[in-house]
């Protein structure tokens, strides 16, 4: 990699990719024990690499124009904490973590919903797992990777965002059960079904941070011990319905069909009825909408307008308060779709979308 040379004056000892998601039904059901079905994007982190003899991590990164070093005496802030968390989880975990140089470089779009903070993760974890000849199965870094987010870097994530960018295949949707994180590869190519998912990207910028997400998972949480089951997926309609507090009530009917709609999505797909799964997708936008409260005008625009030019299904994608759209719609229909959203966002004054067709990719890999 050039970055890496121009960086370093030598060449890495390898270069390893994750990509970002999109997730294609299932929001906010993760924390929960829930269901998603997520998929992974072309879209991806690069990170190059190579090991240092000292116990530091010399990190630059092509996005922030930054390069930071830091070693296990440091707390890192900004985006070097998804760095410095791997390092620090991986070390909890009991490996012999070796010091690197790296540099990252990345096309997926930050504040999106696209799970860039993901891909960054599982980048730098499959890197280092490599270059230290670490003894970590495939299936267990999500759970290192998430846990890097949610305990280092404060962002109370679920695992799904980590499974998609590290378990994903190509041409398939993730179907994973987030309690007893079994995965299921579900065939999802839309193209030979005439299809495409359209991906706009409002432009919305993505608020987790200030709390909301927090909020989310916190009356989810309330919610589950009111009712007095482990999560909400153990619950039940009638069950939500005798919730005395509304906002615990929304919070679990989302839940609860949310969980549903993704078992539905699931049985379409095995059957290869793709079109079919689009009512599927704008009902779960609605419940974000009404019950979970995520939605914000400019997705709620994106959802209203790509309906109304003819596609199938739409719903936000992402924790919410902003970020993406995707859209189920013919494959010659894309720019259509993408015009119809964007005359109605310059119609209200909003940041013009940008709009891109997805196609499932493969989980991180050494390249």
């Amino acid at each position: 990699m050039k970055q890496f040379v121009a960086a370093y004056g030598t060449e890495p000892d390898g270069v390893w990719a994750a990509p970002g998601r999109v997730n294609l039904i299932g929001e906010h059901t993760d924390y929960n024990d829930g269901f998603v079905l997520p998929f992974a994007l072309p879209q991806r982190t690069v990170v190059a690499a190579s090991r240092s003899d000292t116990p530091e991590w010399t990190v630059w990164s092509e996005q922030a124009d930054e390069q930071i070093t830091f070693d296990l005496s440091n707390r890192v802030s900004g985006w070097g904490a998804y760095v410095a968390g791997v390092v620090w989880v991986l070390r909890e975990a009991g490996f012999d973590v070796p010091g690197a140089r790296v540099v990252i470089t990345s096309d997926v779009p930050l504040g999106a919903g696209l799970s860039s903070s993901a891909a960054l993760e599982s980048a730098v974890l499959t890197a280092l797992v490599d270059l230290g000849g670490l003894d970590l199965p495939v299936d267990e870094r999500p759970a290192l990777a998430q846990r890097a987010e949610n305990d280092y870097a404060g962002m109370p994530c679920g695992i799904m965002d980590q499974s998609a960018s590290i378990r994903s295949r190509e041409g398939h949707a993730l179907f994973l059960d987030c309690r007893s994180l079994e995965v299921e590869h579900i065939p999802f190519d839309v193209a030979a079904a005439g299809l495409a998912v359209l991906v706009i990207d409002t432009k919305a910028p993505h608020r987790h941070v200030t709390g909301e997400y927090a909020a989310r998972r916190a009356t989810c949480e309330e919610a589950a011990r009111a009712l007095g089951v482990p999560a909400l997926r153990d619950a039940t309609l009638s069950m939500v319905a005798e919730l005395a507090d509304p906002v615990q009530q929304r919070r679990a009917r989302h839940v609860v069909t949310e969980d549903q709609r993704v078992l539905d999505t699931v049985a379409l797909l095995r059957e290869g009825r793709v079109r079919e799964i689009g009512p599927l997708m704008t009902a779960s936008h609605t419940s974000m909408r009404d019950d979970f409260e995520i939605t914000v005008p400019e997705v709620d625009t994106a959802v209203e307008a790509a309906l109304s030019a003819g596609a199938y299904g739409a719903r936000m994608t992402g924790g919410g308060f902003g970020g993406c759209v995707l859209a189920l719609v013919d494959s010659d229909a894309t720019d259509k779709v993408a015009s119809a959203v964007a005359e109605a966002f310059a119609a209200r004054g909003y940041i013009p979308p940008e709009p891109f067709v997805a196609v499932p990719g493969p989980g991180a890999v050494r390249l």
